[in-house]
C-alpha cells in the first residue's frame, strides 16, 4: 500500500533509511544519557560487526537465521497474512531436524544426514504453520491469534520433549546430546580462513538461495501472482478463479517451512545439539526484518545483516563500555521495529509534499 503516491524508490529505499536514522538518533540520545559518546560507540559497533573479518563472520551467522525468519514473515504478508508464529515454527522445525540427526548421525555420513535433517526442519515447520493456515481458511480463525497461541504451545511442547525425553542421563544442561560430526554443517572458514573461528556455515548460502527462490516465485510465477492478488484484493482473486482457501493454507505452509529452516543454522552449524530456548527471539526479529526490508529480497538481506550486526557489535560494545549494558541493543531493536513498523509512514506526508513542490518548481 502506498497511500501517499510516492515513487517506488522513495517508498522502498528513502523511507526505510529515514526510519533507521531516526531510530539510531534516539538510540544515540540514550547512549549519551548513559554517559558515553554516541559517535565513539557507533564506531566501535561498526568496526566490530562489519570491518573486522571475524566480527563480520559472526554478523553473517546471526543474519542467516534472520533471513529465514524474515522471509517467512514476508511471504505470508504478500497474501495479507501476518504470520507472527515464526518463533514456534522455528522451534518445531528444530525438533524435526534433531530427531533425524539424533537417530542417524551414528550410522550415516553427512551426505545423507544433513540433507534429510534440513528437509525434516522444513516439513516440521510447514506442518506447524499449516494448522493456523487451515483454521484461518476453513474456520475463520484470525491468523495473528492462532500463531501467537501456537508459539506458546510449541514452547511448552519443546520444554517437555527436551527436559523429559532428550536430555541424556546424568547431563545437567537442558539440551540433547551432542550431534556426531556427520550432523555438523560445514563452516565457511574452511574455504575463507579470513573469517576466523566463526560459526558462519553453509546455511548462509542456503539463505541466499532461499532469497533467490522467493524472488523467482513471487515475481516470475503464476502462483506468486495469485498469492499477491489474494493479499491485495481477495474479491478480485475469487472472481479470477483463485482458490483463496488453498492459497492461504499453501502460503502458511511455505512460510512455516522457511521459519523451520532457521533452526538448522544455529543447531547444526554452531551448538551441535537441540537446546532449550534456542530460538532466542529470532522469530520476532524476522517481523522487523520483513517490515524494514519492505518484503523485497534485497531489503530482507540488508535488514538481516543490520540486525546481525547489532547483535555482534552490541556484544563487543558492552564489553568495552561498561556503562552500556547488553540490554541496550534489545532496546535499539525495538526502536527499529517501532520506526520501521508501526511508524513506517511517519515521513511519508512530508516527503510527498516535498516531491510535489519539486515537480511544480521543475514544471515552472
Amino acid at each position: 500500500m502506498n497511500p501517499h503516491n510516492l515513487p517506488g524508490w522513495a517508498t522502498n529505499l528513502l523511507l526505510p533509511i529515514l526510519n533507521l536514522v531516526s531510530a539510531m538518533l534516539v538510540a544515540g540520545v540514550v547512549i549519551f544519557a548513559l554517559g558515553e559518546s554516541p559517535i565513539e560507540s557507533l564506531g566501535i559497533l561498526v568496526n566490530s560487526a562489519f570491518l573486522n573479518p571475524e566480527g563480520l563472520g559472526y554478523t553473517l551467522f546471526y543474519a542467516t537465521t534472520f533471513i529465514f525468519t524474515g522471509l517467512a514473515v514476508a511471504f505470508a504478508l504478500h497474501a495479507g497474512l501476518f504470520n507472527i508464529g515464526g518463533e514456534g515454527q522455528m522451534y518445531i522445525g528444530g525438533l524435526g531436524m534433531a530427531l533425524v540427526v539424533l537417530n542417524m548421525d551414528a550410522h550415516w555420513g553427512p551426505w545423507v544426514v544433513i540433507p534429510l535433517a534440513i528437509a525434516a526442519s522444513t516439513v516440521f515447520g510447514a506442518a506447524w504453520a499449516f494448522l493456523p493456515g487451515y483454521l484461518q481458511a476453513k474456520r475463520g480463525s484470525h491468523i495473528v491469534v492462532t500463531t501467537i497461541m501456537f508459539n506458546f504451545i510449541a514452547s511448552s511442547l519443546m520444554n517437555y520433549i527436551i527436559v523429559s525425553l532428550l536430555i541424556p542421563v546424568g547431563q545437567q544442561s537442558t539440551s540433547s546430546r551432542q550431534f556426531a560430526a556427520s550432523g555438523w554443517l560445514p563452516r565457511l572458514n574452511d574455504w575463507l580462513p579470513v573469517l576466523g573461528q566463526t560459526p558462519v556455515n553453509i546455511s548462509f548460502l542456503l539463505a541466499l538461495l532461499a532469497l533467490g527462490a522467493y524472488a523467482l516465485v513471487m515475481w516470475r510465477t503464476s502462483w506468486g501472482y495469485g498469492v499477491s492478488t489474494v493479499g491485495l484484493n481477495p474479491h478480485a482473486a475469487h472472481y479470477a478463479g483463485i482458490s483463496i482457501k488453498r492459497t492461504i493454507i499453501g502460503v502458511m505452509a511455505v512460510s512455516g517451512a522457511l521459519a523451520g529452516m532457521a533452526a538448522v543454522n544455529s543447531q547444526m552449524g554452531s551448538s551441535h545439539n537441540l537446546g532449550l530456548n534456542f530460538t532466542a527471539g529470532a522469530g520476532f526479529i524476522g517481523i522487523a526484518v520483513a517490515l524494514m526490508g519492505r518484503n523485497h529480497p534485497i531489503g530482507i538481506l540488508l535488514s538481516a545483516i543490520l540486525f546481525g550486526g547489532l547483535i555482534q557489535g552490541g556484544f563487543d560494545l558492552s564489553l568495552e563500555k561498561s556503562n552500556i549494558p547488553p540490554e541496550t541493543f534489545v532496546f535499539i531493536q525495538g526502536l527499529i521495529i517501532l520506526f520501521c513498523g508501526a511508524m513506517e509512514n511517519l515521513y511519508a506526508p512530508a516527503l510527498a509534499a516535498l516531491l510535489q513542490r519539486f515537480k511544480k518548481t521543475s514544471a515552472a
